[in-house]
């Protein structure tokens, strides 16, 4: 049984028919990578399973149960972290704060603490950082940020949504490392990128969304070297 299982999902904004059928797995353990060109569907995929948007039709399960009807805060409370586009820290708010959020539901400041000094060892940079709000860091210092906030939690799974967006590229292979220790330390990830050469370096599996649809699968060694995806994404 996949931890991660999404069955003939069509999402909308109001008429506009976003994703048409899609179906995707991930196991545990692993990094899934979607990728696609703008408006292809990949940002409302990851907003559809953690329920920001709602599924009309279809099934997105965790563990076998099912999550497609929940709200929100019960999806993350089930185990599903959200690392979203553009980052979303709360910019006015500190370090520490912003990781306080990330832990909302633990009513235990210990074990709040504990879990943040567990992050602080994945993310060094913002222990130095602690006092400092989240709007004066540098863009890879929140994505780091928002990376860790996600992990506050300690999910079953992390939806990771275009983590190298914006930042220079000394700072995207930083992401990158982080992305494969996260995993290595056994965090499932389920990875949206716009730089695709990137994601399928670091991802298992991977899926190719056109227009809301599913258009190929397999290993990430598989669609790399599919040729409409290389000429499409990979620059070849």
């Amino acid at each position: 049984m996949s931890l991660l299982e999404l069955e003939n999902i069509h999402t909308y904004y109001g008429h506009i028919h976003a994703l048409k059928g899609i179906s995707l797995t991930v196991d545990e353990g692993e990094i899934v990578t979607l990728i696609g060109g703008n408006g292809a569907g990949k940002s409302t995929t990851l907003r559809t399973i953690s329920g920001l948007v709602r599924a009309r039709h279809g099934s997105v399960k965790l563990s076998g149960h099912e999550i497609t009807k929940m709200p929100p805060h019960q999806i993350v409370m089930s185990g599903v972290g959200h690392v979203p586009e553009g980052r979303g820290i709360f910019p006015r708010l500190t370090v520490q704060e912003n990781l306080e959020m990330g832990a909302y539901t633990i009513n235990n400041p210990a074990e709040v603490k504990r879990r943040m000094e567990e992050v602080f060892t994945l993310f060094p940079r913002l222990k130095e950082r602690i006092y400092q709000k989240g709007g004066t860091l540098s863009g890879g210092e929140q994505q780091m940020l928002a990376t860790a906030r996600g992990l506050m939690l300690k999910p079953k799974i992390l939806l990771m949504d275009e983590p190298s967006m914006g930042l220079a590229p000394v700072l995207v292979d930083a992401i990158f490392d982080i992305i494969k220790k996260l995993n290595a330390e056994g965090s499932t990830i389920l990875l949206v990128e716009q730089n695709a050469l990137m994601a399928l370096k670091v991802a298992a599996r991977a899926y190719v969304l056109e227009t809301g649809r599913i258009v190929l699968s397999g290993t990430a060694k598989e669609v790399a070297a599919n040729p409409d995806v290389k000429k499409a994404y990979l620059g070849g």
